[in-house]
């Protein structure tokens, strides 16, 4: 498994809190569960499941029980089902607390492009634009660059956007940045990178936490 990935997903996970409503999106987010210690979250899907665990073992995975995505999950005590009509109604009345979403891009005032790279056959924006916009709070975990080493956090999306000025904290390979009215924030950087390394590599004016942690 890519160690990167798995980084962030431990980064993001320390964001929740025992009893949270979570919905998590696909790729890095669904690793979030495997990183939970002893916090009880419950993990929201859009296609009906309240109570996600951990992702199963190989050859336990049970054909009948995934995620919105259609990854095979596990389910902890408690957990419910219901259709997604219910799920999604959870949802846009605003009772999931944190969202955990992949990004493309995301702009120096929060705006999310996370569905479309033009020029690539997609299925839809599916759940993600409700997410975005009804959440409480929304995470975007993403690798800091693109394949093609261009930030992923810019002044302006040039991709087409899921929901504009929805998210609140950016997690990275790199870097933990949060999004306030005043700009872009930088609280964290993640080694073995430094400050620079990250502006350098961040489309967007970056501010400086007078608190910032360097993570080993």
């Amino acid at each position: 498994m890519d160690m990167g990935r798995e980084r962030i997903a431990k980064r993001a996970a320390q964001e929740l809190m025992d009893g949270m409503v979570v919905n998590l999106g696909i790729g890095i987010p669904s690793l979030i569960p495997n990183f939970l210690g002893d916090k009880r979250i419950f993990f929201q899907a859009e296609n009906g499941v309240l109570g996600i665990g951990k992702s199963p073992s190989k050859g336990k995975e049970d054909a009948n029980l995934c995620n919105a995505a259609g990854y095979p999950v596990t389910v902890v005590s408690g957990a419910s089902y219901f259709d997604s009509a219910t799920a999604f109604a959870m949802i846009r009345k605003g009772l999931i607390d944190v969202t955990v979403l992949g990004g493309l891009q995301v702009s120096e005032k929060g705006d999310l492009a996370n569905w479309m790279v033009p020029g690539k056959r997609v299925p839809g924006v599916g759940g993600g634009m409700e997410l975005a916009q009804k959440t409480k709070k929304v995470i975007v975990v993403m690798s800091h660059v693109s394949k093609d080493n261009e930030p992923k956090i810019v002044s302006t999306c040039t991709l087409p956007l899921t929901a504009r000025r929805c998210v609140n904290l950016i997690i990275t390979d790199r870097a933990v940045i949060e999004v306030t009215d005043e700009g872009l924030l930088l609280t964290e950087v993640m080694a073995p990178y430094d400050v620079e390394d990250v502006v350098r590599y961040t489309a967007a004016p970056l501010r400086i936490a007078a608190s910032l942690k360097r993570v080993e």
